[in-house]
């Protein structure tokens, strides 16, 4: 069984920065790809930023130049930084990750709620 864990969400005001974590754990032989996508209500949930096993990034227009996607392969853990926030920011924060267990298989964290708000 393999989870990712989430942390580090939180109400910030505009301008400010938060630092989201999510650490897989399980029964893991490797992991390919991993990434952030967030949901504003009323909204498709959309990419943010996505990082490969060999370090490639790629990111969402909105948050180029803000934001910055890292991994600690030796912890099985991604990070996203997010700095200026804007009140566009306002979601829920989702880890993905495609983890090779048993086979290969694309895994969810359960979300964190990051707010931007004065």
């Amino acid at each position: 069984q393999v989870q990712l864990v989430e942390s580090g969400g939180g109400l910030v005001q505009p301008g400010g920065s938060l630092r989201l974590s999510c650490a897989a754990s399980g029964s893991i032989r490797g992991i390919y790809a991993m990434g952030w996508y967030r949901q504003a209500p009323g909204k498709q949930r959309e990419l943010v930023a996505v990082i490969t096993n060999g370090g490639s990034t790629n990111y969402a227009d909105s948050v180029k130049g803000r934001f910055t996607i890292s991994r600690d392969n030796a912890k099985n853990t991604v990070y996203l930084q997010m700095n200026s926030l804007k009140p566009g920011d306002t979601a829920v924060y989702y880890c993905n990750a495609e983890i090779l267990g048993w086979v290969r298989t694309e895994y969810w964290g359960q979300g964190t709620q990051v707010t931007v708000s004065s």
